[in-house]
């Protein structure tokens, strides 16, 4: 929502939740809300609304973490906290012990902790980001493929990659939606879907929220996201004044994702 216009401004806080109300989402991914008045309006807007928060947090270290969780058990009623540790160069036994530690506080503190695949962070790459999944059985994650077909330059997915990533799929309790063609991290899809590499993604989602499922017979809820930021990931043009326009209806494409989604699950 950030930056996304409508009638040529930006909509203020509540109209932002009324109109993700209305548009027919169920949460919003943000960041756990500052302590005093910040935290009571997103109380307020959130029951109003009848939305659920996801939070996103940015560790490098166990004591970060903490911290981070101490702040979102504080505030309470988050539906899960999007993780990404900001060690990229930390790789081996080094990031087995501090994802393991993150993972640990997770239960710690009873909250839903998944690390996302995001390049420029400890999982930016895919073959060690598998290794760690297989070496921390209590490791969740938040599953954003576009990160590793951009890095891979993949226009097109060779055979070992795809198996990385059901790996990595079969332990996401989160999916970030946006869609990368190989060269750009957030590519158009046209607001009817109409993106050939659409349908490739959607199959990649549809197999984790199917893995989802079967490691859930319990029920609950996959959380999916429509994650689609404004500049520099929306793609612009450079106008004469300098002005960076957007090619993309960040919006529109957003309620595109979500009622492809939802046909997604329920064809499952």
């Amino acid at each position: 929502m950030s930056n996304l216009l409508f009638d040529g401004r930006e909509l203020n806080m509540e109209e932002k939740f009324g109109l993700i109300a209305e548009a027919g989402f169920q949460g919003i991914d943000a960041f756990t809300p500052e302590p005093g008045e910040s935290a009571e309006l997103w109380r307020t807007l959130l029951e109003q609304y009848g939305l659920a928060l996801s939070v996103n947090v940015y560790p490098r270290s166990i004591e970060d973490m903490r911290n981070a969780l101490e702040r979102a058990a504080a505030y309470g009623s988050i539906r899960a906290v999007n993780v990404q540790v900001l060690t990229p160069f930390v790789t081996g036994d080094a990031a087995v012990t501090l994802l393991s530690g993150i993972a640990d506080l997770a239960d710690e503190y009873k909250l839903p902790v998944n690390v996302e695949t995001h390049r420029g962070t400890i999982t930016q790459d895919l073959i060690r980001t598998a290794e760690y999944a297989e070496r921390i059985p209590n490791l969740r994650l938040t599953a954003d493929l576009s990160h590793y077909v951009l890095a891979g330059e993949m226009l097109n997915v060779p055979e070992q990659a795809e198996a990385y990533f059901q790996l990595l799929l079969s332990r996401a309790d989160c999916i970030h939606a946006r869609l990368s063609n190989g060269e750009q991290i957030q590519v158009d899809i046209g607001t009817d879907g109409s993106h050939p590499m659409l349908a490739r993604y959607g199959q990649w989602w549809q197999d984790g929220m199917r893995s989802w499922q079967q490691s859930h017979p319990e029920g609950g809820s996959l959380l999916f996201v429509p994650e689609l930021g404004p500049p520099p990931y929306a793609i612009t043009i450079d106008e004469p004044t300098n002005r960076k326009r957007e090619i993309s209806d960040r919006w529109e494409q957003s309620l595109t994702l979500m009622r492809y989604a939802r046909s997604l699950w329920d064809s499952i």
